[in-house]
């Protein structure tokens, strides 16, 4: 009986290490130093990147999540209430699927403000750091 108690606390210290290193995701800030802002490009800041089910989009400005043909054409909800403007907001990768954001100010997503991404199933590595990875970038935009 004292063994069966005893593995259970090793199991416990176990998973208290180790599970939140495994269920944190990547923080990305979209553009990097850039930010979310008119002026560049952000098919090339995501082409290297591997987004992944738990990452996170961060940023500060105005942002609406929306569908493949709303971003194709740049039409901003008409429910404005669904946009991201605190500037503290988190986008949380829940789901893997394609993903489209842009921005809803004026002509901001015409000029490129918009950002397209594939997010994938996220894996369990097989040495699990105890650090969280984190694209140390700046710009400051949750989504």
């Amino acid at each position: 009986m004292a063994l069966g108690g005893y593995s259970n606390v090793i199991m416990i210290v176990i998973v208290t290490i180790f599970f939140p290193c495994i269920a944190m995701g990547t923080e990305y800030v979209v553009g990097d130093h850039h930010g979310w802002a008119t002026g560049f490009d952000y098919n090339i800041w995501a082409a290297d990147k591997v987004f992944k089910v738990g990452d996170s989009l961060v940023g500060q400005h105005n942002v609406y999540k929306v569908n493949a043909t709303a971003f194709q054409n740049c039409t901003v909800p008409s429910n404005h209430s669904d946009a991201l403007r605190s500037g503290n907001d988190v986008i949380v990768l829940a789901s893997p699927g394609q993903k489209w954001y842009l921005c809803g100010v004026g002509e901001h997503c015409t000029t490129g403000q918009k950002l397209a991404i594939t997010v994938v199933a996220s894996t369990i590595s097989s040495s699990p750091s105890p650090v969280q990875h984190t694209k140390k970038l700046f710009g400051g935009f949750h989504f």
